[in-house]
C-alpha cells in the first residue's frame, strides 16, 4: 500500500515562494503520473499540477507560469515549486497519483497560507 508524506508548507506573504515535497513509500512511483492537488476551505479538492513518468507536465490555468512540478525518481519524490503566491493559493496541498490511488491513499497534506 502506497504511503505519501507531504512537507514544505507554511505561512508566506503574497508574492513569496514555497517548495513542497512529497515522499512516497510502498510503491515505486516513477512509473506513474503524479499530481499535486489542493483543497481550500469549503471547496472541493482540485488538481493543480501533474507530471508523467517521462517528465511531461500539465498545470491548472490558475497556477500556470507560477508553479513548477518536478520529480526525482531515484528518491521516489515529487516536488512543487510555487512562486508569486497569491492569497487564493491558500489551501492544504496533497500529492497522489493522477488519477489517485483511491480514497484511503491520501496523506495528511501540508498547509499553505498566503497572507500579509
Amino acid at each position: 500500500q502506497v504511503h505519501v508524506v507531504e512537507s514544505g508548507g507554511g505561512l508566506v506573504q503574497p508574492g513569496g515562494s514555497l517548495r513542497l515535497s512529497c515522499a512516497a513509500s510502498g510503491s515505486i512511483i516513477s512509473i506513474y503520473r503524479m499530481g499535486w492537488y489542493r483543497q481550500a476551505p469549503g471547496k472541493q479538492r482540485e488538481l493543480v499540477a501533474s507530471i508523467g513518468s517521462g517528465g511531461t507536465t500539465d498545470y491548472a490555468d490558475s497556477v500556470k507560469g507560477r508553479f513548477t512540478i518536478s520529480r526525482d525518481n531515484a528518491k521516489n519524490t515529487v516536488f512543487l515549486q510555487m512562486n508569486s503566491l497569491k492569497p487564493e493559493d491558500t489551501a492544504v496541498y496533497y500529492c497522489n497519483r493522477y488519477p489517485s490511488w483511491g480514497i484511503n491513499s491520501w496523506g495528511q497534506g501540508t498547509q499553505v497560507t498566503v497572507s500579509s
